[in-house]
């Protein structure tokens, strides 16, 4: 198996996917992809739209495989925060993901699935949708500081402690 890379990173101010599909995504803010980012325990990703929010507190990061994308869409279209390619993270729910990029590691508790929504039909194409069922990425809460950087990964993962 290849080994685990970061390969994109979005850290956005902004909600794009407001409204209907139908009337399209709110343009995105210069600079929303970026090298790194960093990580706050139980906050999230500092700039992004969900950093702090506590309605989002349990889910503040997101994940999303490339191998569950078609060639050419990434975090722009998906609005995960963290495209990977090499590890399943669908498989993940119930676990505590550690990411190392280099920097250190940096937690994860791997609380949901990150379900795909209408607006996947409008910005990847038709099927979209209904092709992302069950492989839309996780939604995560920060378990600890740090910050991750676009390049190879190691991967951890390991059950809840009780």
């Amino acid at each position: 198996m290849a080994v685990p890379e970061i390969l994109e990173l979005l850290v956005s101010p902004i909600h794009r996917y407001e409204g209907r599909p139908a009337d399209g995504p709110s343009p995105a803010p210069p600079g929303e992809l970026v090298d790194k980012v960093v990580v706050r325990a139980g906050l999230g990703l500092v700039g992004d739209r969900y950093f702090g929010r506590a309605a989002h507190r349990d889910a503040a990061v997101t994940l999303i495989a490339a191998e569950s994308l078609p060639a050419g869409v990434g975090l722009v279209q998906s609005r995960r925060n963290i495209l990977v390619r090499g590890l399943d993270v669908d498989s993940l729910v119930g676990q505590v993901l550690t990411l190392d990029s280099g920097c250190g590691p940096v937690s994860f508790a791997v609380r949901r699935r990150a379900n795909p929504c209408a607006w996947m039909d409008v910005v990847i194409g038709p099927g979209a949708f209904r092709a992302l069922r069950g492989k839309g990425g996780i939604r995560c809460a920060p378990l600890t500081d740090g910050e991750l950087h676009i390049g190879p990964v190691e991967v951890t993962t390991a059950e809840p402690e009780t």
